[in-house]
């Protein structure tokens, strides 16, 4: 299935020429384009355009001081016009193209003032979608993005054809589009930021589930389930919606979607989609209620049953594009990714896990089901006002010592506390204030064969840039010991 018209994509002396991405480029030379934010995914547009001879204007709510000396010399080298603060963007006026970070809002009053001149607002990302000719799938959703993205990228490596991985994961890939052919596969992680404004979508969408997530920036949570349905809203007859049939809001996905749809569960038997059977914890292909045994979860090397989820939306993405015998061996085969129940190493008979990506209740309860042991559990962090009462029991059941820190502490200190009192149970609870005094007590208190396990249920923003710096302090720190 080809993404392009036949005159979009053209052969000259043998060589596949992107005739949208041609059109896209003498279009945007000369035009007056405002690039939002200094992150990962912007940098590498500031050298395309300006090869392009656009005219190219910088916005940053940081101060300068806090930008990268390396970025602020390649402005000023390439004589880039920058306003950086929190009031920078009352600079934003005339421009032609605007393209946004993740992180900066469509709805910031700024921006709306221009687009309603006349501005076309876009992102990196959203011109991915636009002028890649490649076959693309993406994968959103509040839990499992991340792994059930970088497990179809690796499912796809196993066609022999070409495959990028991007999005909120991996390099920024909008430079690389001249290098991307029909024949290849593009696999990106969308967060709700990124889809919030998007227009365009990719042949192939799954949402692994949707939960109440970053409602400290979404204006309701509506807004957030509203901008993960553009993954799929904008496919035409031949998109492939992937969908959780276990959460109550992406079950209903279907409804609005113009192409074929795929389940996966774990707590139905389908007679059609992809199931993690919880009676003999295999994973199985259903089709017209034939259910053919793929893999057994004691043959993973992920750990926990939301992992064998993931895997089956992976399956799901990828049915008919992989071998199957490459499917079993490739997922058998995969570990995981970093900072998600992450072994870091064994202290006396004590495991240590990193599991920094737990920025959600959702997503730490998920960790706290995939032991058999008991756990020193370290939480608590930047506060997204989310509901933490249902973390209550899941932390009753499953730790013996709970150490608490950050914002969020008092939240999940009174969710505990009214488990505890309901269960008529006691549990060691500890306070810290810093992620030194966390490992340090937690090395303390743990005992031979127990498991400590660094899962915030909150967001890092109060102490770290993000969950990754997050992480490899706690695991410099472990491994310190």
């Amino acid at each position: 299935m080809n993404r392009f018209n036949e005159n979009e994509i053209t052969k000259e002396n043998g060589k596949i020429i992107n005739e949208k991405l041609e059109n896209f480029n003498k279009t945007i030379a000369n035009k007056r384009i405002a690039i939002i934010g200094l992150g990962t995914s912007n940098i590498p547009l500031i050298d395309y355009f300006n090869d392009l001879g656009s005219s190219i204007s910088v916005f940053d709510n940081r101060a300068k001081e806090n930008v990268d000396k390396e970025i602020i010399e390649k402005l000023e080298k390439n004589n880039i016009k920058y306003y950086l603060g929190e009031d920078s963007l009352k600079n934003l006026i005339g421009f032609d193209y605007i393209f946004r970070s993740p992180s900066c809002m469509p709805w910031t009053p700024e921006i709306q003032r221009e687009v309603s001149k006349g501005a076309i607002l876009t992102s990196e990302i959203e011109q991915v979608l636009e002028l890649s000719p490649s076959h693309i799938i993406g994968v959103t959703g509040s839990d499992g993005k991340t792994t059930t993205t970088t497990l179809i990228y690796k499912l796809l490596q196993t066609t022999g054809h070409k495959c990028f991985l991007g999005g909120n994961i991996g390099t920024p890939l909008f430079t690389q589009i001249s290098d991307m052919k029909p024949d290849d596969y593009v696999v990106l992680e969308l967060s709700s930021f990124q889809l919030i404004d998007m227009k365009v979508s990719p042949e192939i969408a799954v949402v692994t589930n949707i939960t109440p997530n970053h409602l400290n920036v979404h204006k309701d949570y509506q807004e957030y389930i509203d901008s993960k349905k553009n993954i799929y809203l904008h496919q035409n007859e031949n998109g492939i919606l992937v969908i959780n049939k276990d959460n109550d809001i992406t079950k209903e996905f279907y409804k609005d979607a113009r192409g074929k749809v795929r389940y996966f569960s774990h707590k139905e038997l389908l007679d059609n989609g992809v199931i993690f059977d919880e009676k003999d914890h295999i994973i199985k292909i259903c089709d017209d209620g034939v259910r053919k045994h793929i893999i057994n979860q004691k043959d993973m090397l992920l750990k926990g049953e939301h992992n064998c989820e993931n895997a089956c939306a992976a399956i799901s993405a990828t049915l008919g594009l992989v071998k199957e015998d490459d499917a079993i061996n490739t997922i058998k085969n995969f570990s995981g990714v970093e900072h998600r129940l992450e072994f870091v190493r064994s202290i006396n008979g004590v495991k240590w896990y990193n599991d920094s990506i737990g920025t959600s209740p959702t997503r730490t309860i998920a960790g706290l089901n995939s032991f058999d042991e008991k756990i020193v559990l370290i939480a608590g962090g930047y506060d997204k006002h989310l509901d933490y009462a249902p973390i209550g029991k899941p932390i009753v059941d499953n730790v013996s010592k709970l150490i608490l820190m950050g914002a969020t502490a008092d939240k999940i200190y009174n969710a505990v506390s009214e488990e505890l009192q309901k269960q008529n149970k006691k549990m060691p609870i500890y306070r810290c204030n810093t992620l030194e005094e966390v490992v340090n007590k937690a090395n303390e208190i743990a005992t031979e064969d127990e498991i400590v396990l660094f899962s915030p249920a909150s967001a890092s923003f109060d102490l770290f840039k993000n969950f990754e710096e997050r992480g490899e302090k706690f695991k410099q720190l472990v491994n310190a010991i």
